[in-house]
């Protein structure tokens, strides 16, 4: 009977190592496991800050090569008009060098009922052109009589960690209307 005691305790002995020494392999497991994943976790945060370092480098390149164009996504007269969603690819606002492309609809009108335009223009040159870099990014502006009797306004802000920008066209004769976008390259 001892015998059988002996045997038993030797074998529960035995499972109690195998078991101990289980628990300490997966534990380690987990462990390297946490670790590997942690380390992934860095390296991919690393990547992505390295991306978004390269994109507003390529913001800042283009604004200050004037060598880009505004896509607009909406617009609204200012200050609290309706908000207008445009989908036509073909609008925008391409600044080459001194030359300025603009193809945008535009709101006129003093008093309701207002009425919406196309501004389709080609200027060879603008007055005031300023860039200012700003806290978020950019701030362009310039001038023209987009060949009429007065002066519209442009002032396109521009943030360089998201691509985005608010373009604003002012008039003496108009309420401002106002565009939300983005901003791409020219090739």
């Amino acid at each position: 009977m001892k015998r059988k005691i002996l045997i038993i305790a030797s074998i529960l002995f035995a499972v109690g190592v195998c078991i101990i020494g289980y628990t300490q392999a997966t534990n380690k497991t987990s462990a390297e496991r946490a670790q590997q994943r942690e380390q992934r976790h860095i390296e991919r945060e690393k990547r992505r800050a390295q991306r978004q370092a390269e994109y507003e480098k390529y913001i800042d390149s283009i604004v200050l090569a004037r060598n880009f164009q505004f896509n607009p996504q909406s617009m609204q007269q200012q200050p609290a008009g309706q908000m207008r969603l445009l989908n036509n690819p073909n609008f925008g606002l391409q600044v080459w060098g001194s030359e300025v492309d603009i193809f945008l609809p535009y709101i006129k009108g003093v008093t309701p009922p207002y009425y919406t335009v196309m501004l389709n223009y080609t200027m060879p040159s603008v007055s005031k052109y300023v860039t200012e870099q700003t806290q978020e990014g950019w701030l362009v502006t310039f001038s023209s009589s987009l060949f009429s009797g007065s002066d519209y306004d442009f002032s396109l802000e521009i943030y360089t960690s998201s691509g985005s920008a608010t373009l604003t066209i002012a008039s003496p004769w108009y309420p401002d209307v106002q565009y939300v976008g983005g901003i791409t390259g020219l090739n």
